[in-house]
């Protein structure tokens, strides 16, 4: 796994140790089970950023400083540059881009996901975090699948739902799709 994964995994294993929480009792907390999150903690699997989600706000943490292990300074506002975003590589078919890492007390947190193409033999990574989301297709097709609802949406298009059921998104067309995330 990357050397960014091997961090974070090492900082949620110190927040759960150091906060005196059994693995059992905090895999019931974060909704995994008991080997699911000790893979999570031992850095050799991706971590979904759901899961994320929900470890940052057990610990009432900003996503950012679990993924960066350094809290968020700006609270005025927080300027990010086309590219400059916070990279979030956590699964192999999505690529986040975290907007607004830098400040702190986020009400929401924005990311620019890119999903990649799938294989025709391959299913989507479901996923499933406190909250709401919305989304906003900037580029390509993209079938999001909502606690078994395939909606189909096409740049312009967008779709809002509670992030606590099931989701996953998949490029079609054998194109890569792009959206602006937005976690509530």
């Amino acid at each position: 796994m990357t050397d960014q994964i091997q961090l974070i995994a090492s900082r949620i294993k110190e927040l759960r140790e150091i906060s005196g929480i059994s693995v059992e009792s905090f895999a019931h907390e974060v909704k995994v089970d008991t080997a699911r999150l000790l893979s999570y903690e031992s850095g050799n699997t991706d971590i979904p950023v759901g899961f994320l989600f929900n470890v940052a706000h057990r610990f009432n943490l900003e996503l950012s400083a679990l993924l960066r292990g350094d809290q968020p300074k700006l609270h005025v506002y927080s300027v990010v540059r086309k590219g400059k975003g916070l990279n979030v590589d956590r699964r192999k078919q999505y690529t986040y881009e975290h907007l607004a890492y830098n400040f702190i007390h986020k009400k929401v947190e924005p990311f620019i996901v890119t999903v990649s193409p799938y294989q025709e033999n391959r299913s989507p990574e479901f996923n499933s975090h406190a909250g709401q989301e919305f989304n906003f297709v900037l580029e390509g097709s993209l079938m999001v699948i909502v606690d078994g609802h395939e909606i189909e949406l096409n740049e312009g298009d967008s779709i809002y739902f509670d992030s606590a059921f099931q989701h996953a998104m998949k490029a079609l067309n054998n194109q890569h799709a792009r959206f602006l995330a937005v976690v509530i």
